[in-house]
């Protein structure tokens, strides 16, 4: 390939640089996001011309664009690009040519890019959570107010006999006004929670990878989605260990000479993985299968550490599910 193309995205504003075989810069420009700015730098290039960028904010339309156009996308992880987090001089102008550099030589830590109906399908799950977080915050809201008039329900403020109580409580003024938008802007919510619960679970019927993954203990088929959505093609993994390092669930090491110290897990990768998996948790610990190791992690090590640690056992448990699924799909290598 005669040319290497970089990117350094940002919010707005895109730098793009274009190098030669001999590493020389033809193009580094800086332009505004979208299409018709980006090919106009771009646009003249061979088809499959190779074009690096980092995982930056936003970056779901320029892998669009560049497999619309035919141009060959490369995701930088954005950790592990040294070359660029360690450079002495430091600007977009050096960023954009820094990628389009180890590009030419084959050296770019490159991250994984998710086909479009993985990353529609993710679209849709982040977004359902987004609403639930929503949905929780005004729900606190609306406790909040309670609690300023010393109020309180012995059950659920939420349900049929809770939202009556609700209405029907002798408030201020000021705080009847509030409690009751708090009230209108939950049946917003729900319309679309309900909607986006429906089309999930319409998406997740006779996926194999779903079901399969429900059998685990605390994984419901939200909980499953979110799993092989993030995960994606489960054959890029070559071990459960090498998964679990990828959801952030290992242990960050550092060792010198014979001394090695583990620390806190590294939460590096998919934080939506990393999430779902410890909500899982808190319901498998419970479970026959793990509830002793549960409590024997506890005990030494607390609450938290035993959970975190239950989780990790659920994408191990999660990893060879998805590998004996995937063995059996037509075409593969038992």
């Amino acid at each position: 390939m005669s040319v290497y193309v970089g990117i350094d995205v940002h919010r707005k504003r895109s730098q793009v640089a274009v190098i030669g075989q001999d590493g020389s810069v033809q193009v580094n420009r800086n332009v505004p996001n979208g299409v018709h700015p980006i090919l106009g730098v771009i646009g003249d290039l061979p088809i499959g011309a190779p074009v690096a960028f980092e995982a930056a904010f936003g970056w779901g339309w320029l892998v669009e664009m560049l497999e619309d156009y035919g141009f060959e996308p490369h995701l930088v992880h954005p950790s592990r690009c040294k070359a660029i987090a360690s450079a002495r001089l430091k600007n977009d102008k050096v960023d954009a040519a820094t990628l389009a550099q180890l590009l030419r030589a084959d050296l770019l830590p490159e991250a994984w890019i998710a086909p479009p109906d993985v990353r529609r399908q993710r679209a849709l799950l982040r977004h359902r959570f987004h609403l639930v977080r929503l949905r929780t915050l005004l729900r606190n809201r609306i406790h909040a107010v309670l609690a300023e008039h010393g109020l309180e329900r012995a059950g659920a403020c939420f349900t049929a006999a809770g939202r009556a109580w609700l209405e029907g409580l002798d408030l201020p003024d000021a705080s009847r006004t509030v409690v009751d938008q708090l009230l209108a802007l939950l049946d917003a919510l729900k319309e679309p929670i309900d909607a986006l619960d429906v089309l999930l679970a319409a998406q997740a019927r006779g996926d194999p990878r779903v079901t399969a993954l429900t059998e685990l203990p605390g994984v419901g088929i939200l909980t499953a989605l979110v799993i092989v959505t993030e995960v994606g093609d489960i054959s890029r993994f070559p071990s459960a260990r090498k998964l679990a390092a990828w959801a952030g669930l290992t242990p960050t090491v550092r060792s010198s000479d014979l001394t090695v110290r583990h620390g806190h897990i590294s939460k590096q990768g998919s934080a939506w993985l990393r999430w779902i998996l410890c909500e899982a948790a808190q319901i498998a610990k419970k479970s026959p299968e793990f509830a002793a190791t549960y409590q024997a992690i506890a005990h030494r090590r607390g609450k938290k550490i035993a959970t975190t640690a239950i989780a990790r056992k659920l994408i191990t448990r999660a990893y060879h599910v998805l590998r004996e699924v995937d063995s059996r799909r037509p075409g593969r290598n038992r």
